[in-house]
């Protein structure tokens, strides 16, 4: 007999007549709601900062990317202002798709050190009201203020002063979500945007959970979704309905973490000074690589790993990494920062490979090639669009 322990579940499994069986001892499933969250997400971010420093810009579709003609048709969108969604226009679409969706689209580069000085300006106003602020990305952060450092019992008034902080000394507007756990806090923020505050109670929770599109829960990919469908899950109500075991089955830790947060249940605590630098995979190699064509697989087989892990949290960066140990034990990394973004194996590999044109020597053996990619960002989800019942916001 097999035993597995899972959250509030054991599950014995037996064989039986050459058949698997499985008995269930459940026990009841606690939220925890002892905690007052707040997510804060900028609104439009990049194109809210180039807007408010070109106001020859507001009201016209906006779009944060290099213009295609002059990159030959390559470079993704990174963001874009709500005159450009209206079109249609989305991050990581490719530039030239924005351009044929809306030709007379203001098309800006991005200065990407300059948004990474504003948005250290608008955490140390998070951290005016709780030192329990876990950044997600330059534009968003999750926020505990259970206790905070205005010894305010109201989530609520917090949220609405940082809107205020941002808003009179940096001329940025934000959307807040409040809950009590990150989950639903994220989604919350999503709601009324821009300028938006959601406050989802306990209570209220599972009904909140149930009206969404399955594809609006935060974790759930695209490659995800069809499968969804297949099994006739189209709202948080169907995944609702769903047998725990038979989501674990199809979707393993993810089918355990969904039977969970559609009831509302995540109990991860925010955590300070979270945010990756970097992220990248290097392979050492027992039979050192002597020919080019050596050196061209392993490339392509580090890119997409690499890609792989960008992908699985929501990211992409502007400056690759190669680092080369060779049969001497010499070491030498060299990185290129590029003016767009890049997140897929074939962007990685081609910058992989440019480097190594540059600096790498065959001659001497490859011991270790690694590619890492720095500068990172997230990748912008679209916003939920979604009615909320009006409710006055009282002192949660």
């Amino acid at each position: 007999m097999k035993i597995i322990e899972k959250e509030c579940m054991f599950v014995y499994y037996r064989v039986e007549g050459g058949r698997t069986m499985s008995n269930e001892l459940r026990f009841p499933l606690k939220k925890d709601i002892s905690r007052k969250i707040i997510h804060v997400d900028m609104d439009a971010f990049f194109a809210s900062i180039e807007e408010r420093d070109h106001p020859e810009l507001i009201g016209k579709p906006l779009v944060i990317a290099r213009h295609p003609r002059d990159t030959g048709g390559k470079g993704v969108v990174t963001t874009a202002n709500y005159e450009a969604r209206k079109y249609g226009i989305h991050s990581a679409m490719s530039a030239q798709k924005a351009y044929e969706l809306c030709p007379k689209a203001n098309f800006v580069p991005g200065n990407y050190e300059y948004y990474r000085e504003v948005s250290k300006k608008i955490h140390a106003i998070f951290h005016r009201y709780t030192p329990l602020v876990e950044p997600v990305a330059l534009d968003e952060a999750y926020l505990d203020v259970t206790n905070n450092l205005l010894h305010s019992k109201s989530a609520v008034k917090i949220a609405k002063y940082i809107q205020h902080d941002i808003w009179q000394e940096l001329h940025l507007t934000c959307s807040a979500g409040i809950s009590y756990n990150k989950f639903i806090a994220k989604l919350a923020s999503d709601y009324k945007k821009p300028k938006g505050m959601t406050l989802v109670l306990p209570e209220e929770a599972e009904d909140f959970l149930k009206k969404l599109s399955i594809d609006k829960f935060h974790g759930i990919g695209k490659k995800t979704v069809p499968r969804m469908h297949e099994l006739g899950i189209f709202t948080g109500e169907d995944l609702y309905e769903q047998d725990e075991m038979m989501l674990i089955r199809e979707f393993g830790k993810m089918g355990y973490s969904l039977y969970r947060k559609v009831r509302g249940i995540h109990d991860t605590p925010v955590e300070p000074d979270r945010e990756r630098k970097s992220m990248g995979r290097e392979l050492t190699y027992g039979k050192l690589l002597k020919t080019e064509e050596e050196v061209t697989v392993q490339l392509r087989e580090l890119a997409e790993k690499v890609a792989n892990t960008l992908k699985k949290y929501q990211k992409h960066g502007q400056t690759v990494v190669l680092k080369i140990r060779y049969d001497t034990f010499q070491t030498i990394t060299r990185r290129k920062t590029i003016p767009e973004f890049v997140n897929t194996k074939e962007a990685l590999f081609f910058q992989a490979s440019l480097l190594w044109e540059e600096v790498g020597d065959i001659t001497q053996g490859v011991r270790l090639l690694g590619i890492t990619v720095t500068n990172l960002y997230p990748l912008t989800y679209e916003n939920i669009v979604l009615p909320l019942w009006n409710k006055e916001l009282v002192d949660w």
